[in-house]
């Protein structure tokens, strides 16, 4: 494993870093080298998204969606959603075990099981909120997504973490450090699961509500079931863009294409779901055609569900998080 750190001079983080990379490695020797950028154009070349900036092998593992090249300082959030000039010992220590960042592993990647399905069910079921603050919030941005396809504002949100004394920032950190939203550098929302705050190629019409994005097939299917509402969901297959209509109704699914699967796959890496797992989860208009992608794909492991059992699974781990007590069992699928 080759650790090395990129920085600005005189960076006052560097030795803090280094501190907690030996306390994550139990004061054991391991090998780390820096390099000194100046300017953007070898912050952009060499990866780094502020000072300090810790490539392992050659990658970021603490890299944020939609981070740009920067000189400037670098803050990190721990589990607890506080900020410091380096990672905490706990996230550096999954580094140096060999895993990722402190997200975890998503979908098969890495499972002890070979069935996508099955580890995707795992990760989201842990990754849903338990503390009262947390799910007063997420449930919150959930149902602003359905009634408005957007997330709430911020001082909306404060006042649903108002009463646990939490400020909203640090309960926005949490969710995005647990993988149940996903925040950009401007803290932001971009996605809520099932919803994105961005177009893909998945859109859902809710009955009664707006025409939202959903960040992967099977997330598009969990709606209804969440929301307890008839929907239609607009896809397209990833490599030819042929059309796929799904339809819900009473909670019943159809399909056009007759044939139409889904892909449920993931990169072999760890990291949030909307890094590798998302864009792996993909409607096909038959069998042959989920095959013909999987087989040009060799680096994405995965599992091919016909319709009705995409639908169970969007609906297992979906159909209960608007539900007012945590330990609610998810919705009944199709």
């Amino acid at each position: 494993m080759e650790l090395r750190i990129l920085h600005v001079p005189d960076c006052p983080n560097v030795e803090l870093l280094r501190q907690r990379l030996r306390q994550a490695a139990d004061d054991a020797a391991i090998g780390v080298t820096t390099r000194v950028v100046t300017d953007l154009i070898d912050a952009e070349k060499e990866g780094m998204t502020g000072s300090p900036t810790l490539l392992v092998d050659g990658a970021d593992p603490f890299a944020e969606p939609g981070s740009a090249p920067s000189l400037s300082c670098r803050l990190y959030r721990d589990a607890e959603g506080r900020a410091s000039g380096a990672p905490s010992v706990a996230a550096l220590r999954q580094v140096v075990a060999g895993t990722s960042s402190a997200e975890g592993a998503c979908c098969a990647a890495g499972a002890d099981t070979d069935d996508a399905a099955s580890a995707l069910r795992g990760v989201r079921a842990r990754a849903a909120p338990a503390d009262p603050a947390e799910r007063a919030v997420h449930q919150l941005i959930l149902r602003s997504f359905a009634a408005h396809g957007v997330a709430p504002g911020r001082s909306t949100l404060a006042t649903a973490a108002a009463p646990s004394g939490d400020r909203i920032d640090d309960v926005l950190a949490r969710l995005h450090e647990r993988d149940v939203i996903r925040t950009d550098r401007h803290g932001r929302i971009r996605a809520a699961y099932p919803f994105s705050a961005v177009p893909t190629r998945h859109r859902v019409r809710l009955e009664g509500g707006p025409e939202v994005s959903a960040m992967c097939m099977i997330d598009a299917l969990g709606m209804p079931f969440m929301l307890g509402v008839d929907a239609t969901i607009a896809t397209v297959a990833p490599d030819t863009h042929e059309p796929i209509t799904v339809t819900v109704t009473d909670g019943h699914v159809a399909c056009d294409p007759a044939r139409t699967v889904v892909f449920v796959g993931t990169e072999n890496a760890a990291g949030p779901s909307a890094d590798v797992c998302c864009d792996h989860l993909n409607a096909f208009p038959h069998p042959d055609a989920a095959r013909a992608w999987a087989a040009a794909h060799p680096g994405v492991a995965g599992d091919i569900l016909d319709i009705h059992g995409a639908a169970r699974l969007g609906a297992h781990i979906f159909g209960g998080l608007l539900d007012p007590d945590p330990g609610t069992a998810a919705g009944a699928g199709p």
